[in-house]
């Protein structure tokens, strides 16, 4: 066994510790019941002089396990029930049998308020470590999904420009394909440009979990560094709403989210619709632009954006039976879309466009089954299909060199302004998911797997004799996972494997002698390993939480990493799939003040040792993006968030997170001398960022039941280098940015909102990556009404 195997191991045994504690102790069970014998659920008996306890199920049995020998004290509650102590002397490694029963509390019965758990907190009390975005409560801004997360602890979303443009994801430090994207549980890998996380808006969704490292076996992912999983309305009865907002640089965003419920029979129609479409004709400051004939640059100058046009449009349409005996969710849907993209710059701002552009459909047909207690109690199955039949086409065919200032010099002979196209391919992806659970009163076993297949199939009339765009570009992935959970009322905790299979078919092009000779020689490779991992979380308090998790992972190359996107990202047949070891820690504190002031705390640890680590960087001719792997990279790092509310009237906020990404590459392949950046922070990578956000709500202003609330968001993202720190002048450097977004909202009676934004109130340079800025200051008017 290796050294690093050993120290997993051990890693594993501490985790699970309390435990193998546990079970060499007493156990306690029994029933509790009123004074008519009849059992009551829902129970709370706990030591009064431990942290230890149960919630009786259904039937109102317990069981507590891990009890040491002696005098301990026992304390049952229930409301509407008067609380009940007794003192308990056990012996060791005693089964102990003792019913309880309760007297009725009247008092208490007619003065109750009942605060039940919402769902966002079922969820954050988990061992995972898992942070909860509540998207109902943005539904009145015009963020996408994308901006709501970057407000995220630990989240940093990245855009090369406006509405639509080229997005980057990161959650501690991993970023991009690192981080899986679902939907609903179902994995958005074959979606499509036109239905990504800035196209989509926040309206859609009825909140967002974010699993920072550790990813659940149920979402069936292959990520590296964690997971979003969006979770979409869902409506009980019949529903409608509309909305309509429009902004500055002609920007239209719209939303339609309906349903339909027959409640005798059972069937449902579904439908989610939205657009987006902007100019994106902002100005840039500070530009250096090249004249046209001599190439001389004008320094400094302020231009506008003028071939950056974007709309996509999309309908996903669901019907089907719910609530019968046989299924609570039978659904067969589909999801139609698409996308027009003008393409105004490459990966730095030097290079300009000005015809370019590209177009996309989506074209998915999905099913849904989802079943809990199939034939038994505690079985649950849910079962997704879908497979995108959708096209892409790259559109370069206008032979001109552009400027910033929109002139352009034409060329006689055919080509284009980077590769004379119009390629027109479909990157056809299917994926099926099955997710079987069965639970029996505090344990739980899953299982899951998931399936993806990818053909992309493409053609180039421009080129027809090209034999290259005949050639397999082919892909599948599976990831079959298997997992165990303990579930007490003070502590909770999970192992799971999982095993990563993949297989790549492609060719490899090679230059001959002569002009224009190339051989084509068709590849296959395979990849197979195990993964692993555990979490645990433990209630100290009733108002403290610890948490700590493990997970050996690996993340398998996309498709477009491996045969590039035909726009700014290269091709790299050769990329390995990367692993890490993540290790996470984490602390959640509730303070009430009083009723009126609450208090929360969150704080985070996490240490990640990655392999083969897969990186973005500048293709040899510094125009175009291309993935490569690292041989090994680590991150510490902490991430922190505190929130304070005062009645339903105030709520501020803020989070930071620091990261500290390090080339661990000793020695780089066929050197014997240490690398000159072994131990550089990895660059192109922000290290330190946080935000703050505060919101007032002014309530029955004017009438009854209306609400104005006035909310504020800051952004800070500290500098960081383009290129390796150790590279000297070269290193390059994005600036420090900080952004305020101001937004007021005012709520008729829960059917009207009325909505105002801007954005970059300050109107400061902001970048995400180097040279390209993002735009500037920014207004958006939106209405929003639910019909019924």
């Amino acid at each position: 066994m290796t050294k690093s195997n050993i120290i997993h191991l051990v890693v594993l045994c501490l985790l699970f510790l309390p435990i193998s504690a546990f079970a060499q102790t007493s156990i306690v069970s029994g029933v509790v019941s009123d004074e008519k014998g009849v059992p009551i659920p829902g129970a709370t008996v706990r030591l009064v002089d431990a942290f230890l306890g149960d919630v009786t199920d259904e039937k109102g049995a317990y069981t507590i396990s891990g009890l040491k020998q002696g005098l301990t004290k026992v304390r049952i509650t229930c409301l509407g029930y008067k609380p009940h102590e007794m003192e308990m002397n056990l012996r060791a490694n005693a089964q102990v049998t003792h019913h309880f029963v309760l007297q009725e509390d009247i008092m208490s019965l007619e003065a109750v308020t009942v605060t039940g758990k919402s769902v966002i907190q079922e969820i954050e009390e988990k061992a995972f470590n898992v942070a909860v975005v509540d998207a109902k409560a943005l539904h009145g801004t015009s963020l996408d999904l994308a901006h709501a997360l970057d407000r995220t602890s630990g989240v940093r979303v990245r855009e090369a420009g406006g509405v639509g443009s080229q997005m980057s994801f990161s959650i501690n430090g991993f970023r991009g394909n690192q981080v899986r994207m679902f939907i609903d549980g179902i994995p958005m890998d074959n979606l499509g440009s036109a239905f990504q996380l800035n196209n989509i808006p926040v309206g859609m969704a009825e909140r967002i979990e974010v699993y920072k490292g550790v990813v659940p076996i149920s979402l069936g992912a292959d990520a590296l560094g964690g997971a979003v999983n969006i979770v979409t309305n869902t409506y009980e009865k019949s529903h409608l709403d509309v909305s309509y907002s429009y902004g500055s640089f002609n920007t239209h965003r719209t939303i339609v989210n309906a349903i339909y419920v027959a409640p005798e029979s059972g069937f449902t129609v579904q439908l989610n619709a939205f657009q987006n479409y902007s100019d994106n004709n902002y100005k840039m400051m500070g530009v250096d632009v090249a004249d046209i004939n001599t190439g001389a640059y004008n320094r400094d100058q302020t231009v506008e954006r003028f071939h950056d046009t974007y709309h996509n449009e999309t309908i996903i349409v669901k019907a089907g039976l719910v609530n019968k005996p046989f299924a609570d969710q039978l659904l067969i849907g589909a999801t139609l879309g698409q996308k027009y993209q003008e393409i105004q710059t490459g990966a730095r701002v030097e290079t300009v466009f000005g015809k370019w552009h590209r177009k996309g459909t989506i074209i998915m047909p999905s099913l849904k089954y989802v079943k809990n207690d199939l034939f038994t109690k505690g079985l649950n199955v849910r079962l997704n299909a879908n497979y995108n039949a959708g096209m892409e086409q790259n559109i370069d065919t206008v032979n001109r060199r552009y400027n910033w200032f929109g002139q352009y010099k034409e060329y006689d002979v055919p080509g284009g302004e980077r590769s004379y196209s119009l390629y027109k391919f479909r990157d056809n992806v299917g994926i099926t998911m099955a997710n079987v659970e069965y639970r029996v009163a505090h344990h739980s076993v899953a299982l899951s797997n998931t399936f993806n297949t990818f053909n992309r199939k493409g053609e180039d009339e421009l080129n027809p004799e090209n034999d290259e765009f005949d050639e397999p570009r082919k892909n599948q992935k599976n990831i079959l996972g298997l997992g165990y959970t303990y579930e007490r009322e003070s502590w909770n905790a999970s192992v799971f494997m999982k095993e990563y299979f993949q297989r790549n078919e492609f060719t490899k092009v090679t230059e001959q002698e002569g002009y224009n000779q190339y051989e084509y020689n068709n590849t296959t490779s395979t990849f197979n390993s195990l993964g692993y991992g555990a979490a645990l979380s433990w209630f100290v308090y009733d108002n403290l939480q610890l948490k700590a998790s493990y997970e050996k992972s690996y993340r398998l190359p996309e498709s477009n990493e491996l045969f590039g996107d035909m726009i700014n990202l290269d091709a790299n047949i050769d990329l390995k799939p990367e692993h890490s070891h993540n290790y996470n820690l984490g602390a959640s504190l509730w303070v009430t003040v009083n009723p009126d002031n609450r208090l929360n705390f969150n704080a985070g640890g996490f240490y990640r040792y990655a392999k083969d680590f897969i990186r973005a960087r500048f293709s040899s001719n510094q125009v175009k993006i291309i993935m490569d792997n690292l041989g090994s990279v680590t991150n510490l790092g902490i991430d922190g968030e505190m929130r304070y509310e005062y009645k339903d009237v105030l709520n501020i906020g803020a989070n930071i997170t620091y990261q500290n990404l390090r080339n661990n590459t000793q020695y780089e392949p066929g050197y014997i001398t240490e690398s000159p950046v072994y131990r550089d922070r990895i660059p192109n990578e922000p290290y330190l960022f946080g935000n703050g956000n505060a919101t007032y709500t002014f309530h029955d202003l004017w009438d009854k039941g209306h609400r104005l609330n006035i909310g504020y968001n800051l952004l800070y993202v500290h500098g960081f280098y383009l290129y390796w720190p150790s590279q000297g002048s070269d290193k390059l450097d994005i600036p420090a940015q900080i952004s305020h977004d101001l937004t007021l909202t005012y709520i008729l009676n829960d059917k009207l909102q009325l909505t105002a934004e801007c954005r970059n109130l300050t109107n400061k340079k902001l970048y995400d990556n180097f040279s390209l800025q993002k735009p500037g200051r920014s207004f958006t008017g939106k209405i929003t009404y639910n019909i019924f």
